[in-house]
């Protein structure tokens, strides 16, 4: 079925009263979690049932809240023998849920995703929220998530590594980029109270400025280079900020107290602090100065950025993956049309020069360039546009498979 010859038709009439599931390790925050949430918010919304298959999580709860429904399921595991075990597990929840199509969001449970539906007859879809190093066996393990009946990649640069890894997938592959909320990313919808609580929170005064880089406490995010970028900044002059790295630890112990010395050795101690997980990401974009995402491996999408240049904050990233998709300079756009910076990948000094720029931005530069970065990403990047291009691949599979059938037909 193709729902542009059936002007009758829409994804939601198509999906009113069928049952989709989505399958993921755990509810924990992270951009695939998020989409998970997201997602089944758009199909309750749509009259059809959300579930989703994980071990559970913090974000259990919004997820109920907002009209799916939690079926507690290992799929963590990545043991051999447990998830031939789950695939009969979830092969018998599809049957007795009724389920019309199951979505995987990680390798492990698409694996046991991908056995249940083919037990079931059940359209299978991946979604590709990571780049995944590869060699021998592990590209045979991470194939998985090109063997869907459909294929999302969340960015170009992830559909340009499917399609160059997995060219069997290429015919069934779509981009669909990852959706904000800009209802809940917009600078008049959070509360000053909110901005001072977290600046209180970090032991930042009213009268110095935030750069921040919003990420868990692993390497590859750049930390150390946000660091040895603000020691260079120092030592230019530059004074009255503070570097904060929010993000959760994930029991990295021993890379916390590397970046804790690598602070005290750069005589920035009080001035770079790690922060621990921030609870109110638009809170935290809306008291920084300047935002980063200094990443020295690909980021598969680019979250933060996107949701910085949201709340009209200038972002400077890493030209690496798929982050420079999401922010625009030069010289892909002239200066007039900037949003940010894109620096080399594990560049300290380029990376210390971009944010002096952003920081010396005057008041009016900083107001047009945050206009520019709300409209570029509203047009690109909005949270139903996401659901909207995911609910339209549910729906046309179910087509294909069934036929113009009523909405909530049984096929």
């Amino acid at each position: 079925m193709n729902l542009e010859d059936s002007p009758d038709l829409t994804p939601a009439s198509v999906l009113a009263g069928r049952t989709i599931l989505q399958i993921i390790p755990d509810l924990d925050a992270g951009g695939a979690e998020r989409t998970t949430i997201d997602i089944a918010a758009a199909l309750a919304a749509a009259g059809a049932r959300a579930l989703v298959a994980c071990r559970g999580g913090r974000l259990v709860s919004e997820l109920q809240a907002k009209g799916g429904l939690w079926i507690e399921f290992p799929a963590a595991s990545k043991n051999p023998a447990a998830m031939a075990l789950n695939v009969r597990r979830l092969a018998a929840v599809i049957r007795a849920e009724g389920v019309d199509i199951a979505h995987a969001r990680s390798r492990a449970p698409a694996w046991v995703a991908l056995g249940a539906t083919r037990l079931t007859g059940t359209p299978f879809v991946t979604t590709w929220h990571g780049s995944y190093s590869g060699g021998g066996v592990k590209d045979f393990y991470n194939s998985v998530m090109a063997r869907g009946d459909a294929v999302i990649a969340n960015s170009h640069f992830t559909a340009g590594e499917i399609g160059a890894k997995h060219p069997f997938a290429r015919e069934r592959l779509r981009v669909i980029q990852r959706g904000t909320d800009m209802r809940l990313f917009a600078p008049a919808a959070v509360e000053r109270a909110r901005v001072r609580r977290l600046r209180d929170l970090w032991g930042v005064s009213p009268d110095q400025q935030i750069v921040l880089l919003a990420a868990r406490l692993t390497g590859w995010k750049g930390q150390r280079v946000l660091i040895e970028a603000a020691r260079l900044l120092a030592a230019q002059g530059v004074t009255g900020v503070r570097y904060i790295l929010a993000g959760d630890a994930q029991g990295r112990g021993a890379y916390s107290a590397e970046l804790e010395r690598l602070i005290a050795a750069a005589g920035l101690e009080g001035v770079a602090r790690l922060t621990g997980h921030c609870d109110d990401m638009p809170a935290a974009m809306l008291a920084a100065a300047v935002v980063t995402v200094p990443s020295t491996e690909p980021e598969a999408f680019g979250r933060v950025a996107v949701e910085a240049q949201a709340m009209g904050v200038p972002v400077v990233v890493s030209d690496l993956g798929a982050v420079p998709e999401t922010v625009l300079a030069p010289p892909q756009v002239n200066e007039q049309a900037r949003t940010g910076w894109h620096v080399p990948p594990n560049d300290a000094p380029a990376l210390a020069h971009a944010i002096g720029l952003a920081l010396g931005l005057g008041a009016s530069g900083r107001e047009a360039l945050a206009e520019r970065a709300r409209a570029h990403v509203e047009n690109r990047f909005s949270l139903p546009r996401m659901c909207e291009a995911t609910l339209d691949v549910y729906a046309a599979l179910i087509g294909s498979r069934h036929g113009n059938l009523p909405p909530g037909g049984a096929g």
